[in-house]
């Protein structure tokens, strides 16, 4: 195969091939690594040289390698869906049946023969529906949420939120996805179930979530940087832009929206910020991930404004 044709297809696959797709015997293979031109990552499953190394990228490869039927899962799904992850997340996978990827040992136990993969073999794939981001095969956003409480538990709160908030699910349709496991008690299902009721009750984006949101925010967008938590008139605010009597609010994605007295005391607390020269900022968790551009361009403004008016 033409090296021309090879990258088309790594294009469509994050920068990875497999053997077959190459049309190469093994020692062709093998003389491709060996000259540099491919970097070998699994069995049979290589990056072109030059392409990015990416989490996605790893996913991919795992997914090659471990043949039909195979979905992203775990934290590899849960970064796939946009749910901020520990960076980079380990890639975990599904796979439906033992294979190529299972090696016996000296022992004769089945290890795992893909280096740096977590290979996930659930019984209940009657629960896992097969989705696609970004051409990667995963599991739906409702999956993911119990399969990540199994692996990272005190990641599932934050994850839920940026589910309702970002519109990817619902606390209707976790709760069902809780009632179809209503007989677990596996840590995923337990996890998931805290954080429902969590959510439930204080509709409002864990701290884990909003701070690294806002911080990538201010980061990509030039901004200066913002004191989380900090205190300000004698109450803590989420954030106090450095350096600026700014003040960063995000709001719950629906309190603020539908409770009349949470607005109304809202409001009382901004007239009491403005009396004493403080300017608040009111961001729903939504705007801040789905709209970054029009937060940012906001915030500057405002201090432009600030800083117009110290200097005058």
């Amino acid at each position: 195969m033409r090296l021309l044709d090879l990258d088309t297809i790594a294009r469509r696959q994050h920068g990875v091939v497999t053997r077959t797709q190459a049309s190469l015997s093994a020692a062709a293979w093998r003389r491709a690594i060996d000259a540099g031109t491919l970097v070998a990552l699994h069995p049979d499953v290589a990056r072109l040289v030059g392409t990015p190394d990416t989490p996605r990228q790893s996913i991919a490869a795992a997914l090659l390698a471990a043949g039909t039927g195979a979905l992203a899962s775990h934290r590899s799904a849960a970064l796939l869906h946009g749910i901020p992850i520990a960076d980079p997340p380990p890639v975990d996978i599904i796979v439906p049946h033992r294979g190529v990827h299972d090696t016996p040992d000296s022992r004769g136990r089945t290890a795992n023969a893909f280096h740096g993969v977590c290979i996930h073999r659930p019984r209940d794939l009657e629960h896992t529906t097969p989705h696609r981001i970004d051409g990667i095969a995963c599991t739906d956003i409702l999956r993911t949420l119990v399969d990540l409480g199994a692996v990272d538990a005190d990641a599932v709160r934050g994850a839920v939120g940026h589910a309702l908030t970002n519109g990817l699910a619902t606390l209707d349709s976790i709760g069902t996805t809780l009632a179809g496991h209503a007989r677990s008690r596996g840590r995923g299902v337990v996890a998931l179930r805290r954080a429902l009721d969590d959510w439930s009750l204080d509709a409002r984006p864990a701290d884990s979530v909003l701070e690294p949101a806002m911080r990538r925010l201010l980061a990509r967008y030039g901004l200066p940087p913002a004191e989380f938590r900090a205190r300000v008139g004698g109450r803590d605010v989420d954030f106090q832009v450095t350096g600026t009597p700014i003040v960063i609010e995000c709001d719950g994605w629906t309190h603020h929206g539908r409770d009349r007295r949470r607005i109304e005391r809202d409001r009382l607390d901004d007239a009491e910020f403005a009396a004493h020269g403080w300017t608040v900022l009111r961001f729903t968790y939504r705007r801040i991930t789905t709209r970054p551009a029009e937060v940012a361009d906001r915030i500057r403004r405002t201090i432009d404004r600030w800083a117009h008016a110290s200097v005058a």
